[in-house]
This record gives C-alpha cells, structure tokens and sequence, in this order.
C-alpha cells in the first residue's frame, strides 16, 4: 500500500513539472511568396517549371507569343529605311547647295578684288552679293524640309524601342530563387497582362512568427539565439533560431495563439529566422524556446 502512495505522489510530481515546462511563444513558419504575373498579352508558347521545382533567379522559364510583334516592327523599320532615303535626298540638295556657295564666295572674293583695283563694276558686286544670299535662304529652306523627317525617324525609333521591350516582357524570367509553390497556368493558354502565372518563395530560410506578452520582452532583442520545435513522431524537433525582428507596437491575440499568459490581452510579434533542413513548411505551427 505505501509503495502505491508513492508511485502516485511521483506520476503527480511528473505530471506537474509537464504542465510547468511551457515554450514562450507558439507560432506558424511563413516565407515571403512572391507572385509572378504575365506582362504581356497572348498564347504562351511554352512554361517550363512545375510545382516544387527549385529555380534559380534571373532565369527565362517561359515565353508568351511575339509574333505580331516581330511583324509590326519589322513594319517599322521598312518605315524607317523609307524616311532615311528621303532624308538622304534632302541631305544631297543642301550639299549641292553648299558646293554652289563655295564657288560663288570664291567668285565674290574675286570680283571684290578687281572693284577695289577699278576693274568691276559696283553692279557686278550688288550680283554677286544677291546670289551668295539666294544660296544661303535656299539652304536655310532645304534644312526646315528636313526637320520634320528627322522628327518622324525619332517617333519611328521610339516605336521600335518600345517593342523590343515589350518582346523583353514577352520572356518570362523568374526575379528570385526559389521553390515554385503553386503554377497556375499551362503552355498554349492565352494569358494577359498582369494575370499570375506562377507563385515561388525562397524557403531555404523560414520566418517563425510567434506572440509574446509585454513581460517576456525584456527577456529577449534582436539577434539573439534561441530554440525552435516542431513536432515529430516520437518527440520535438529543435532547430537553432535567430530574432530578426521584434514589433515596437502590441497587437491583440490571434485567435490561433496561446501564449505563457493566457490572460494577456496585447501581445507582441517576434520573427525568428530559422535554416530549413527540408522539414519545416509553410504555415507550419512551432514553438520558441528561450532557454
């Protein structure tokens, strides 16, 4: 009978120190997903990922039909070429122009030599004056002729530019590494602008946000190392975790968390980065362990 009042008194002992063994914050694991969205309009040609696949950043995975925009600026620089010829034509006649001018001052120079010595006329000056300014006005309205081809080959060059950039945004390149957590549309799918194709994160390192009451801030800052748990199947896992970020404002208590002060009616998030070994997953509930 008094070894059986004892057994009793140890299992009550056990039982109290279980109950007594609380973590200090209780959370899920999330990662910052990023969505990727088409930025053009049409068919795709071809996506080439599929859920769990781990790519890397700067990477062409897809690409979205630009054929009508391979025709409309091939259609734009034949236009081009067109307006360049007659920009070229314009360009000869002022350097026609210019080569008359150049014999015509030498010719004024001339005949103001010999009126100097008496040996021209002051009317043969007055000529040779008016066709050296006829020349200049000619070259002058040549040039104002040639101002709105040179505006028309900007406007051209500028609708060229923007297609080629719109045939960039045609390749769609993954921005970050990453695992492709959900894909949302097939090869040969008509997509358009801003419709999301494929959701990716980068979960090689998670975030574990957990709630902690005002009178457990002092026990923790921002990089300091603690214990992470999960569950597994015969007991917890750990996990060494860093405080990245502490929240300077409280927030009511989720519904989903419990902390070490039931009572608590305002608590504070606390991030904490964790290196995943494959196991953790998003919205994945753990604990943090102080001590």
């Amino acid at each position: 009978m008094k070894t059986t009042y004892t057994l009793l008194i140890l299992i009550s002992l056990i039982s109290c120190s279980k109950n007594n063994d609380k973590a200090d914050g209780y959370g899920n694991f999330e990662a910052t997903e990023v969505t990727i969205s088409a930025e053009a309009n049409g068919k795709i040609n071809y996506l080439k990922l599929e859920e769990g696949d781990i790519l890397e950043s700067n990477t062409v995975v897809g690409l979205v039909d630009t054929t009508q925009l391979y025709f409309n600026k091939q259609q734009l620089i034949a236009s081009k070429a067109s307006i360049n010829s007659k920009s070229k034509n314009v360009l000869s006649q002022i350097n026609v122009l210019k080569e008359q001018l150049k014999t015509t001052l030498i010719e004024q120079k001339r005949i103001q030599n010999m009126f100097a010595e008496n040996a021209a006329t002051k009317r043969q000056v007055d000529e040779i004056i008016g066709k050296v300014n006829v020349l200049n006005e000619q070259i002058k309205s040549v040039k104002t002729q040639d101002a709105p081809i040179i505006n028309d080959i900007k406007s051209i060059h500028v609708q060229i530019e923007k297609i080629n950039d719109q045939i960039k945004k045609s390749k769609i390149e993954n921005p970050i590494k990453g695992t492709v957590l959900a894909k949302y549309t097939e090869p040969n799918e008509v997509t358009s602008f801003g419709k999301p194709l494929y959701k990716i994160a980068d979960i090689s390192e998670m975030n574990l946000r957990v709630y902690i009451s005002e009178t457990q801030l002092a026990q923790i800052k921002v990089g300091q190392n603690v214990t992470v748990k999960i569950d597994a199947k015969d007991k917890m896992k750990s996990y060494p975790g860093t405080i990245s970020w502490i929240a300077s404002s409280a927030e009511f208590t989720p519904k989903i968390i419990q902390t070490k002060e039931e009572r608590a009616n305002l608590v504070y998030a606390v991030k904490i980065k964790v290196k995943n070994d494959g196991s953790l997953k998003i919205g994945m509930p753990a604990e943090m362990w102080i001590k």
